[in-house]
C-alpha cells in the first residue's frame, strides 16, 4: 500500500477525525546531525503523541516519509507494512487514552515544504528551516496535520556542534547526544509550548548568525513584561542583518498590539528568522517567526522595500493573537486570519511606525493583487470553500489576503473603529488557544456594535466578483456638471452596497490639482444612485472612491480621464495619485485604454512621482503594458521610448537615493528585450562607464547580464568569458541564481534544450527552478516555439510526481503566455488558447488545481490578447 496517494486530506475526512479524537501533546526527537553531509538525504524522527479518542474508532496520522520504521500503539507494535499506506498511519481499535510512537526518516526538501535544506555557495555552509502551512507538518514528524487539532509541542533536536537551534519553546538544555548517528552532535531541548496547531511548529538549525534583544513593558496597573527577542541569518549575510532597525520594528509593534487588543504577547520569547529559498514572504510560527531572506538588502534598498518589511513585520505579529492563539478551525476560514493581519499591517505600519505611506501601498499594489484575481473564472467568495488541501494551496491569493483586508477596512468603518477593536478583544477571551470561525467573528461584531454584520458579511464575503464604480457627469459647454450620477457594474453579476466619497480636484497654487471638496455617497446594492452635490462643479477631475474607503475598481469620466492624462503628476495627494495610477492600470487592462497611452502616462508623470512605491509600481506596470498589452508591431517602438526614458532619467538621478536604484532596476527589466543601451551597461558592468551612489551589487549586476545575454546575437565568446568571471568572483545565493537565470537566457537552440532539460529534471532547487525558468522565457519566440506542445504533455506528470508547490512553479512557469495577436484574428482562437482549451476538455478528470491553473493562465492570456486587439497598431 506505500504507493496509495492521499495526501490530500479533505475537509470531510478532518472533520470526521476531529470528532473521534482530542489530541493533547506531542514529544518530537530529531536526528539532524548529519545534515551537513548532502549524501545523506534523509533524517531519523520520532514522534510521540498522546490523544484521547472514542473507544474502539479507528483513525490515522498523517506521515511523508522515506521510511517507517516502526509505530507502536498503545505498548503494541504494529507492522508497518500492514498500517502505512501513503501518507498516513492507520490507527486501529483505540483506546479511551492513547500514546502513539513512530520512528521515521523524512527526506531533507529542496522545494521549501517540510524541512528544506540549503548549501550556502558562499562559504559551503549548511542551513535547516522548517516551513508547513497548510500542512507539511507530517514531512517532518508524524502528527494529526489539520489546524482544529491544537495540542502541546516539545521538540528536541539533535544537530552538529556549534550550531545554532531554535524552536517554537524556550531551549531548556543543549547536552552531548552519544546516540546520534553523527558523533560530536548536541542534543537540544526545548519548553514545551502551550496548544497551538501543527502547520506552526517549526525548527531551525545551522550555524546562523544570531543576534539578542529585549523587549520591556509596563501595564497600566504597574505590572512589568519583558520579552526575549532574537534574529538569524546566514553568517554570509551577517553584515546586512540591519539588527537595530529590525528590533525597533519589533518593539514598536509588541507595544502597538499589547495596547491594542488589550492582551499581552502570548508566547514567551520573539525570534525572527531570515532564511534562504524561501515560498512565502514569512510565516507566522509563534515564537519563531521566519521570513525570506529576500527582506535582507545586500545590494541597498528603497524606502517602498523597507516599507514593505515593516509591513509584513507587522502582518506576521498580528497573527500571534489571530491565527495563533485562536486559530481557524479548517481552511474555509482561511480568510480570517489573513484578511486581519493583511490589514493589521498596513494599519499598524501607519500607528506604529514612520511608514505612514502604508495604505497608499496597500491601495496602488496589494489591492491590484486582489482586482486581477477577482476577474478571474476561479475568483471566488473571501469565505472560499475549501473541500481539501490542494485546494486549501490555491487560496493563498489576492482574495483572501488583499480583498480580505479592504473590505475588513470597510467593516471598520462601518460598525466603528472601537467596537471593532472590542469585539477583537472578546474574540480572543472566548477562544484563547482554540478555534473560532466566521460565526464566532460575527457574533462578537454584533454584540460590540450593535449593527447588522450578517448582512454586510453576506454582501462582502459570501460573494465574488469586483464591481466597476464610475460617474455619468452630464456637462455643459462652459465644462458646468447639469447632472450626476454613481454608476455600479457588477463584478459576477452581484451588486453590493457602497459607502464612499468623491473627491474634486480643481487647479490651485502653482497649477497643482488641489482637492477643494468631497461628497459622501451611501450607493445600495443598486446600478445607480444621482449626486446632486455634484451639480454646478466645474472641477476636471473628479475622483470615485477618494481615499480608498471601498473595494471596487474605479473608471474615470471621459473630463477627468483627460485631466489624468495631462496632469497626474499634478496631483497633491498621494493617495489620489495611487488611485488615479490604478484607475488607469485597470483601464489598460480592461482594453479601454489604450497601452500606450498607459506607458505614455508613465513618460509623462512617472518620473516626477515622489512616492518611491508608487513609482516602482508605475514602472512594473509600464514593462507589462508594453511586452503583454502591446501589439507586436508597436511594441518594439514602444519599448524603445521606454528605455531610452529611463536610461536618460537613470543617468540623471541624485546619486545615492531610492529613485537611482529603482531606474537602475528597471533599466534591467527593460532590457532583456531591446539591446540598444546594451554597450553602456556592459561598460557599467567592466568599470569603462560610472554612475556614482549606484549601488552596483550582485542582483542588479546579475540583473544586467542577464538583459546582456537575452538580446546577444548568437554566439558571444567575449561575453560567456565575461559571464564565467562574474560567476568566478560570485560565490552567493544571489549569483548562483543569476548565473542560472543568465545561462538560460542565452538565445541559442542549445541553451534552451540544457534549460528544459533541467527544468523538466528534478535536480534543482525551488529558486533555482523559478531562476531557470525566467531565463527560459527570455528570447525570440520562435527559440521556444518547439516546447509549447512538449509543455502540454507533461503536465499531469508533473503534477503526479512533483509537490504541489513545485508542480505550480513549473506549471505557471512554462505556460507560453508571450502570446502575440495577428491583427484582425479573433483572441479566443489563439493557437495557445484553444490548445489550452483542447487539454482541460481531453482532461476533465485531471486535479481540480492543476485545472485551475491552467484556467487562470488561459484567462491571462486572452486578456493581454483583447488589449493587443483593440491597441492602435
Amino acid at each position: 500500500m506505500a504507493g496509495v496517494r492521499n495526501e490530500n486530506l479533505s475537509r470531510r475526512e478532518a472533520a470526521d477525525r476531529s470528532a473521534l479524537i482530542a489530541v493533547e501533546d506531542y514529544e518530537v526527537l530529531l536526528d539532524l546531525s548529519a545534515a551537513p553531509d548532502p549524501a545523506v538525504g534523509t533524517f531519523p524522527t520520532t514522534t510521540t503523541v498522546r490523544f484521547r479518542a472514542e473507544e474502539g474508532a479507528q483513525s490515522f496520522l498523517d506521515l511523508v516519509a522515506a521510511t517507517v520504521e516502526s509505530v507502536v500503539v498503545n505498548g503494541t507494535e504494529l507492522d508497518p507494512d500492514d498500517v502505512v499506506e501513503g501518507a498516513r498511519v492507520r490507527l486501529p481499535s483505540l483506546a479511551a487514552h492513547n500514546e502513539v510512537t513512530v520512528v521515521a526518516r523524512g527526506r531533507y526538501s529542496r522545494s521549501g515544504e517540510g524541512l528544506h535544506r540549503f548549501t550556502d555557495p558562499a562559504d559551503g555552509a549548511v542551513y535547516l528551516y522548517t516551513q508547513y502551512e497548510p500542512a507539511d507538518a507530517r514531512r517532518v514528524f508524524a502528527c494529526f496535520d489539520q489546524p482544529d487539532l491544537k495540542a502541546s509541542f516539545r521538540f528536541a533536536v539533535v544537530a552538529p556542534q556549534g550550531w545554532e537551534v531554535s524552536s517554537n519553546g524556550v531551549r531548556m538544555a543543549a547536552a552531548p547526544e552519544p546516540a546520534a548517528e553523527r558523533a560530536g552532535a548536541v542534543r537540544h531541548a526545548f519548553s514545551a509550548t502551550e496548544r497551538i496547531s501543527t502547520y506552526i511548529t517549526a525548527v531551525l538549525a545551522g550555524p546562523y548568525a544570531r543576534v539578542t534583544g529585549e523587549w520591556r513593558h509596563a501595564f497600566e496597573d504597574g505590572s512589568r513584561m519583558s520579552v526575549p527577542l532574537a534574529l538569524y541569518c546566514r553568517a554570509s549575510l551577517a553584515e546586512h542583518l540591519d539588527a537595530r532597525e529590525l528590533f525597533d520594528l519589533t518593539r514598536q509593534g509588541l507595544t502597538f498590539f499589547t495596547e491594542l487588543f488589550g492582551r499581552p504577547y502570548p508566547f514567551g520569547k520573539y525570534e525572527q528568522a531570515f532564511v534562504p529559498e524561501y515560498n512565502l514572504g514569512a510565516m507566522e510560527n509563534p515564537g519563531l517567526v521566519t521570513f525570506t531572506e529576500e527582506y535582507l538588502f545586500p545590494d541597498g534598498a528603497t524606502r517602498a522595500q523597507l516599507q514593505g518589511r515593516a509591513n509584513t513585520l507587522m502582518h506576521e505579529m498580528s497573527h500571534m493573537w489571530f491565527g495563533d492563539l485562536v486559530t481557524m478551525p479548517w481552511w474555509d476560514d482561511l480568510w480570517l486570519k489573513e484578511s486581519f493581519a493583511e490589514f493589521m499591517g498596513a494599519h499598524a505600519s501607519v500607528r506604529a511606525t514612520d511608514f505612514e505611506e502604508a495604505w497608499i501601498s496597500f491601495a496602488d499594489r496589494r489591492k491590484a493583487w486582489a482586482y486581477r484575481q477577482d476577474q478571474l473564472p476561479t475568483t471566488h467568495p473571501v469565505v472560499a470553500d475549501v473541500p481539501d488541501l490542494e485546494a486549501a494551496k490555491q487560496n493563498f491569493d489576492g482574495i483572501t489576503y488583499a480583498k480580505g483586508a479592504a473590505v475588513l477596512k470597510q467593516l471598520v468603518a462601518f460598525v466603528g473603529y472601537g467596537p471593532f477593536v472590542a469585539a477583537c478583544r472578546e474574540l480572543f477571551r472566548r477562544h484563547a488557544w482554540g478555534c473560532a470561525g466566521l460565526e464566532d467573528f460575527l457574533a462578537v461584531l454584533a454584540e460590540a456594535s450593535g449593527r447588522d454584520v450578517r448582512g454586510w458579511a453576506d454582501a462582502w464575503l459570501g460573494t465574488a466578483g469586483v464591481a466597476t464604480l464610475s460617474l455619468d457627469l452630464a456637462r455643459d459647454d462652459d465644462g458646468a456638471v447639469g447632472f450626476a450620477a454613481l454608476l455600479q457594474e457588477p463584478g459576477s453579476g452581484v451588486l453590493r452596497p457602497h459607502r464612499l466619497l468623491l473627491g474634486s480636484y480643481e487647479r490651485g497654487p502653482e497649477d497643482l490639482l488641489v482637492r477643494t471638496g468631497t461628497v459622501e455617497v451611501e450607493l445600495p446594492a443598486a446600478a445607480s444612485v444621482e449626486v446632486p452635490e455634484l451639480v454646478g462643479s466645474t472641477a476636471p477631475l473628479v475622483l470615485v472612491n477618494e481615499e480608498d474607503l471601498t473595494y471596487a475598481k474605479v473608471r474615470l469620466d471621459p473630463v477627468s480621464l483627460a485631466t489624468a492624462l495631462s496632469s497626474l503628476s499634478s496631483v497633491e495627494d498621494g493617495m489620489a495619485r495611487a488611485q488615479l495610477w490604478s484607475a488607469l492600470w485597470n483601464a489598460a487592462r480592461d482594453a479601454e485604454l489604450d497601452p500606450s497611452d498607459f506607458v505614455g502616462a508613465v513618460l509623462d508623470h512617472g518620473f516626477d512621482e515622489p512616492l518611491a512605491g508608487v513609482f516602482a509600481t508605475a514602472g512594473d506596470r509600464a514593462v507589462e503594458a508594453v511586452e503583454r498589452l502591446a501589439p507586436r508591431p508597436a511594441r518594439a517602438r514602444l519599448r524603445g521610448r521606454l528605455l531610452d526614458a529611463v536610461v536618460r532619467e537613470l543617468r540623471a538621478a541624485d546619486p545615492g537615493g531610492d529613485r537611482q536604484l529603482a531606474l537602475a532596476r528597471l533599466a534591467a527589466r527593460l532590457a532583456r528585450r531591446d539591446g540598444g543601451h546594451a554597450a553602456w551597461l556592459r561598460d557599467l558592468l567592466e568599470g569603462r562607464a560610472a554612475l556614482p551612489g549606484l549601488p552596483l551589487g550582485p542582483e542588479l549586476r546579475w540583473a544586467l547580464w542577464t538583459a546582456l545575454a537575452a538580446t546577444a546575437t548568437g554566439e558571444d565568446p567575449a561575453l560567456t568569458a565575461a559571464l564565467e568571471r562574474e560567476q568566478a568572483a560570485d560565490r552567493t545565493r544571489t549569483g548562483l541564481l543569476g548565473a542560472a537565470r543568465t545561462r538560460a537566457a542565452v538565445p541559442t537552440p542549445q541553451a534552451k534544450a540544457a534549460a528544459w532539460a533541467a527544468i523538466t529534471g528534478e535536480e534543482l532547487s525551488n529558486e533555482l527552478l523559478t531562476a531557470t525558468i525566467t531565463g527560459f522565457r527570455l528570447g525570440p519566440p520562435e527559440l521556444l516555439e518547439p516546447y509549447r506542445e512538449r509543455y502540454f504533455a507533461m503536465l499531469e506528470e508533473v503534477w503526479a510526481q512533483r509537490s504541489i508547490g513545485m508542480a505550480t512553479r513549473l506549471v505557471e512557469g512554462l505556460y507560453p503566455s508571450d502570446a502575440d495577436l495577428e491583427p484582425g484574428h479573433d483572441p479566443a482562437r489563439h493557437p495557445v488558447v484553444a490548445r489550452t482549451e483542447l487539454w482541460l476538455s481531453n482532461h476533465a478528470g485531471a486535479p481540480a488545481a492543476l485545472r485551475r491553473i491552467l484556467v487562470e493562465e488561459r484567462e491571462h492570456l486572452l486578456r493581454a490578447l483583447r488589449a493587443q486587439a483593440a491597441a492602435r497598431g
